[in-house]
Protein backbone atom coordinates (compact mmCIF):
# COMPACT_ATOMS: atom_id res chain seq x y z
CA UNK A 1 0.00 0.00 0.00
CA UNK A 2 1.27 3.31 -0.80
CA UNK A 3 2.27 5.55 1.56
CA UNK A 4 3.10 9.25 1.32
CA UNK A 5 6.75 10.17 2.87
CA UNK A 6 6.46 12.20 5.97
CA UNK A 7 7.23 15.84 5.68
CA UNK A 8 11.22 16.65 6.97
CA UNK A 9 10.05 18.68 9.71
CA UNK A 10 7.25 20.77 11.15
CA UNK A 11 8.13 24.66 11.72
CA UNK A 12 5.89 25.92 14.08
CA UNK A 13 5.24 29.83 14.34
CA UNK A 14 3.71 32.10 17.00
CA UNK A 15 1.72 34.90 15.53
CA UNK A 16 1.42 37.83 17.52
CA UNK A 17 4.51 39.93 17.44
CA UNK A 18 6.23 37.08 15.65
CA UNK A 19 4.42 36.40 12.60
CA UNK A 20 2.65 39.88 12.88
CA UNK A 21 3.37 43.22 14.78
CA UNK A 22 0.92 43.71 17.12
CA UNK A 23 -2.18 41.37 18.53
CA UNK A 24 -4.42 39.47 15.98
CA UNK A 25 -6.91 39.66 18.65
CA UNK A 26 -6.89 43.33 18.71
CA UNK A 27 -8.12 43.70 15.22
CA UNK A 28 -11.03 41.15 15.64
CA UNK A 29 -11.82 43.44 18.60
CA UNK A 30 -11.70 46.43 16.35
CA UNK A 31 -14.05 44.52 13.87
CA UNK A 32 -16.71 43.34 16.70
CA UNK A 33 -16.85 46.85 17.84
CA UNK A 34 -17.77 48.30 14.35
CA UNK A 35 -20.31 45.64 14.16
CA UNK A 36 -21.81 46.43 17.52
CA UNK A 37 -20.81 42.97 18.96
CA UNK A 38 -18.65 44.59 21.67
CA UNK A 39 -18.86 48.18 23.50
CA UNK A 40 -16.70 51.31 22.94
CA UNK A 41 -15.40 50.99 26.80
CA UNK A 42 -14.31 46.87 25.90
CA UNK A 43 -12.33 48.20 22.63
CA UNK A 44 -10.14 50.88 24.54
CA UNK A 45 -9.04 48.42 26.89
CA UNK A 46 -7.94 46.28 23.73
CA UNK A 47 -6.29 49.20 22.55
CA UNK A 48 -4.22 49.81 25.65
CA UNK A 49 -3.20 46.40 26.25
CA UNK A 50 -2.11 46.28 22.49
CA UNK A 51 -0.33 49.38 23.06
CA UNK A 52 1.37 47.67 26.27
CA UNK A 53 2.08 44.71 24.08
CA UNK A 54 3.96 46.41 21.35
CA UNK A 55 5.98 48.22 23.67
CA UNK A 56 7.12 45.35 26.47
CA UNK A 57 5.59 42.23 24.71
CA UNK A 58 3.05 39.44 26.06
CA UNK A 59 1.44 39.68 29.67
CA UNK A 60 -0.21 36.56 30.74
CA UNK A 61 -2.50 38.09 32.72
CA UNK A 62 -3.58 40.90 30.10
CA UNK A 63 -3.89 38.32 27.69
CA UNK A 64 -6.17 36.30 29.80
CA UNK A 65 -8.14 39.13 30.64
CA UNK A 66 -8.72 39.59 26.81
CA UNK A 67 -9.79 35.99 26.18
CA UNK A 68 -12.27 35.90 28.85
CA UNK A 69 -13.92 39.10 27.88
CA UNK A 70 -13.77 37.51 24.44
CA UNK A 71 -15.66 34.42 25.71
CA UNK A 72 -18.34 36.55 26.81
CA UNK A 73 -19.06 38.54 24.18
CA UNK A 74 -19.07 34.97 22.10
CA UNK A 75 -22.07 33.42 23.97
CA UNK A 76 -24.32 32.78 21.31
CA UNK A 77 -22.71 34.64 18.12
CA UNK A 78 -22.34 31.79 14.99
CA UNK A 79 -18.92 30.30 14.12
CA UNK A 80 -19.68 31.57 10.16
CA UNK A 81 -19.75 35.30 11.89
CA UNK A 82 -16.64 34.91 13.66
CA UNK A 83 -14.78 33.22 10.61
CA UNK A 84 -15.99 36.21 8.18
CA UNK A 85 -14.93 38.96 10.57
CA UNK A 86 -11.66 36.90 10.17
CA UNK A 87 -11.74 36.86 6.74
CA UNK A 88 -12.37 40.70 7.23
CA UNK A 89 -9.55 41.83 9.40
CA UNK A 90 -7.26 39.80 7.82
CA UNK A 91 -7.04 41.55 4.28
CA UNK A 92 -7.91 44.82 5.66
CA UNK A 93 -5.23 44.85 8.67
CA UNK A 94 -3.59 41.71 9.58
CA UNK A 95 -2.06 41.63 5.79
CA UNK A 96 -0.33 45.24 6.21
CA UNK A 97 1.16 44.15 9.83
CA UNK A 98 3.12 40.95 8.40
CA UNK A 99 6.72 40.57 9.06
CA UNK A 100 8.58 40.15 5.68
CA UNK A 101 11.11 38.70 7.30
CA UNK A 102 9.16 35.69 9.42
CA UNK A 103 6.51 34.60 6.20
CA UNK A 104 9.51 34.65 3.87
CA UNK A 105 11.27 32.16 6.36
CA UNK A 106 8.11 29.75 6.65
CA UNK A 107 7.92 30.26 2.80
CA UNK A 108 10.84 28.89 2.42
CA UNK A 109 10.13 25.81 5.27
CA UNK A 110 7.51 25.36 2.71
CA UNK A 111 10.00 25.08 -0.07
CA UNK A 112 11.89 22.27 1.60
CA UNK A 113 8.62 20.27 2.66
CA UNK A 114 8.44 21.25 5.80
CA UNK A 115 4.69 21.77 7.52
CA UNK A 116 4.33 24.72 8.66
CA UNK A 117 1.64 25.21 11.51
CA UNK A 118 0.71 28.39 13.42
CA UNK A 119 0.59 27.86 17.10
CA UNK A 120 -0.96 30.73 18.95
CA UNK A 121 -3.58 31.78 21.58
CA UNK A 122 -5.45 33.88 19.42
CA UNK A 123 -8.84 32.49 18.68
CA UNK A 124 -8.56 29.04 15.81
CA UNK A 125 -10.66 30.68 13.23
CA UNK A 126 -8.41 33.50 13.38
CA UNK A 127 -5.45 31.31 13.12
CA UNK A 128 -7.56 29.12 10.12
CA UNK A 129 -7.85 32.11 8.04
CA UNK A 130 -4.37 33.51 8.30
CA UNK A 131 -2.65 30.12 7.84
CA UNK A 132 -4.61 29.55 4.95
CA UNK A 133 -4.46 33.09 3.29
CA UNK A 134 -0.75 32.43 3.65
CA UNK A 135 -0.67 29.12 2.15
CA UNK A 136 0.41 27.61 5.53
CA UNK A 137 -0.24 23.69 5.81
CA UNK A 138 -2.51 24.30 8.90
CA UNK A 139 -3.03 26.43 12.27
CA UNK A 140 -3.22 25.16 16.38
CA UNK A 141 -5.17 27.90 18.13
CA UNK A 142 -6.99 28.55 21.02
CA UNK A 143 -10.64 26.22 20.65
CA UNK A 144 -13.86 28.44 21.68
CA UNK A 145 -16.49 25.32 22.26
CA UNK A 146 -19.51 25.69 19.99
CA UNK A 147 -22.94 23.74 20.11
CA UNK A 148 -24.48 22.95 16.79
CA UNK A 149 -22.20 26.28 15.30
CA UNK A 150 -23.01 28.84 18.15
CA UNK A 151 -20.53 29.37 20.79
CA UNK A 152 -21.42 28.47 24.66
CA UNK A 153 -18.46 30.90 26.00
CA UNK A 154 -16.37 27.92 27.03
CA UNK A 155 -13.13 27.01 26.08
CA UNK A 156 -12.38 22.72 24.71
CA UNK A 157 -9.25 22.62 25.91
CA UNK A 158 -7.85 26.22 27.82
CA UNK A 159 -5.87 28.72 26.10
CA UNK A 160 -3.12 27.58 23.64
CA UNK A 161 0.08 29.33 25.63
CA UNK A 162 3.00 28.32 27.40
CA UNK A 163 2.54 25.11 28.23
CA UNK A 164 -0.42 24.19 26.04
CA UNK A 165 2.04 25.35 23.28
CA UNK A 166 4.47 22.73 23.71
CA UNK A 167 1.86 19.83 24.24
CA UNK A 168 -0.35 20.89 20.94
CA UNK A 169 3.42 20.86 19.43
CA UNK A 170 4.51 17.77 20.38
CA UNK A 171 0.95 15.82 19.28
CA UNK A 172 1.01 17.54 16.18
CA UNK A 173 4.48 16.24 15.36
CA UNK A 174 3.58 12.53 16.09
CA UNK A 175 0.42 13.11 14.00
CA UNK A 176 2.88 14.31 11.25
CA UNK A 177 5.56 11.10 11.89
CA UNK A 178 8.09 14.09 12.70
CA UNK A 179 10.60 14.17 15.33
CA UNK A 180 10.74 17.27 17.21
CA UNK A 181 14.65 17.21 17.13
CA UNK A 182 13.85 17.89 13.72
CA UNK A 183 11.47 20.32 13.99
CA UNK A 184 11.85 24.49 14.31
CA UNK A 185 9.76 27.21 16.44
CA UNK A 186 9.97 31.09 16.01
CA UNK A 187 8.78 33.16 18.81
CA UNK A 188 9.06 36.24 20.62
CA UNK A 189 7.74 35.65 24.09
CA UNK A 190 9.53 34.10 27.31
CA UNK A 191 6.15 32.56 27.67
CA UNK A 192 6.91 30.38 24.59
CA UNK A 193 10.01 28.77 26.37
CA UNK A 194 8.63 25.45 26.67
CA UNK A 195 8.17 25.32 23.28
CA UNK A 196 10.97 26.24 22.20
CA UNK A 197 13.10 24.16 24.60
CA UNK A 198 11.32 21.36 22.74
CA UNK A 199 12.71 21.66 19.46
CA UNK A 200 15.84 20.79 18.28
CA UNK A 201 15.77 24.49 16.78
CA UNK A 202 14.43 27.56 18.33
CA UNK A 203 14.70 31.23 16.87
CA UNK A 204 13.40 33.90 18.96
CA UNK A 205 12.20 36.76 16.37
CA UNK A 206 11.83 40.43 18.14
CA UNK A 207 12.61 38.75 21.59
CA UNK A 208 10.85 40.72 25.13
CA UNK A 209 13.74 41.15 27.66
CA UNK A 210 13.27 37.74 29.62
CA UNK A 211 13.58 35.32 26.44
CA UNK A 212 16.78 37.62 24.98
CA UNK A 213 18.63 36.67 28.46
CA UNK A 214 17.14 33.19 27.74
CA UNK A 215 17.87 32.83 24.51
CA UNK A 216 21.80 34.52 24.85
CA UNK A 217 22.90 31.68 27.26
CA UNK A 218 21.54 29.44 25.18
CA UNK A 219 23.29 30.77 22.19
CA UNK A 220 19.88 30.54 20.34
CA UNK A 221 19.37 32.11 16.71
CA UNK A 222 17.85 35.84 17.19
CA UNK A 223 15.43 37.64 14.03
CA UNK A 224 15.21 41.54 14.58
CA UNK A 225 12.99 43.69 12.50
CA UNK A 226 12.15 47.00 12.30
CA UNK A 227 8.61 48.54 11.37
CA UNK A 228 10.40 49.92 7.93
CA UNK A 229 10.68 46.78 6.64
CA UNK A 230 6.57 46.56 6.89
CA UNK A 231 6.53 49.61 5.35
CA UNK A 232 8.86 48.92 2.72
CA UNK A 233 7.09 45.48 1.96
CA UNK A 234 3.82 47.97 1.66
CA UNK A 235 5.27 50.24 -0.56
CA UNK A 236 6.85 47.36 -3.06
CA UNK A 237 3.07 45.47 -3.04
CA UNK A 238 1.76 49.18 -3.94
CA UNK A 239 4.31 49.31 -6.70
CA UNK A 240 3.45 46.07 -8.23
CA UNK A 241 -0.21 46.62 -8.07
CA UNK A 242 -0.07 49.79 -10.28
CA UNK A 243 2.29 47.94 -13.11
CA UNK A 244 -0.06 45.59 -13.47
CA UNK A 245 -3.10 47.72 -14.01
Amino acid sequence: MFQATPPRAIAFFDVDNTLMRGASLYHLGVAAWRGGIITRRDITSFGWKQARFLAVGENRDHLSTVLLRALEVAVGFEQAELIRLSEEIFDTKLTRRLWPETVAVARRHLENSHEVWLLTASVQQVADVIAERLGFTGALGTVLEADDGIFTGRLTAGVCHGALKSEAARARAAASGVDLADCWAYSDSHNDIPLLDLVGHPVVVNPDAALARYAAARDWPVMRMKRASIRRAARANRVGTSKKR
